[in-house]
């Protein structure tokens, strides 16, 4: 088995409900949406076998995979994971919520971006759903999203500067609908991957 792999790095969750959680962060390859304010290069990647994405993070003391894209469900199988949870490790996966997630993911964040209907079929559960928001972006509609331990809203940035009345923007929103709370994407924030 091989992934197209974009990048592999190992760093602190920078947003989200594992923020400053140790994390082997892998990138793949590919997504299937193209979204305006998306801020990561995914088209590159790198043909690499499971053992080789293995030898690459084996040496790391964090046990806690986090895939990301992207769109991670275009490449990653119920036998990837199997894979690496063999080896001892937990797997999060960042996702846009268009395709089922495979069997044996510890935690998912969903982050839809159209056809919010849909996401519930596919996923019906998720740990948290987070939301990039701007400035006179709606709320979206949790009746009709995955059942969530966290709805979280996450202010756009432009490129690693937090935009205020985005971040100004969300705080109102929370204040009115404290179900949902902040993601500041806190690596940003203080400058690391």
């Amino acid at each position: 088995m091989n992934l197209n792999v974009n990048e592999i790095f190992y760093s602190l969750q920078g947003e989200g409900g594992r923020t400053g959680q140790a994390s082997i962060f892998i990138r793949l390859a590919k997504c299937n949406l193209a979204c305006s304010f998306c801020d990561t290069d995914f088209e590159r990647g790198v043909r690499m076998s499971l053992e080789e994405v293995y030898q690459q993070i084996a040496d790391w003391a964090c046990r806690w995979i986090v895939w990301t894209g992207g769109e991670p469900t275009l490449q990653l199988t119920d036998a990837v994971v199997a894979f690496f949870k063999e080896r001892g490790y937990l797997q999060a996966i960042e996702t846009n919520g268009t395709r089922r997630v495979p069997t044996g993911i510890d935690y998912i964040t969903c982050s839809p971006k159209q056809h919010f209907e849909k996401v519930r079929e596919l996923i019906p559960e998720v740990d948290e759903l987070r939301f990039p928001i701007q400035k006179g972006d709606p709320l979206p509609d949790t009746s009709i999203l995955p059942k969530a331990d966290r709805y979280l809203l996450s202010p756009l940035f432009n490129d690693q500067q937090m935009i205020p009345e985005n971040v100004a923007y969300c705080i109102s929103l929370i204040k009115h609908h404290p179900e949902w709370a902040l993601s500041l994407q806190t690596h940003k924030l203080i400058g690391i991957r």
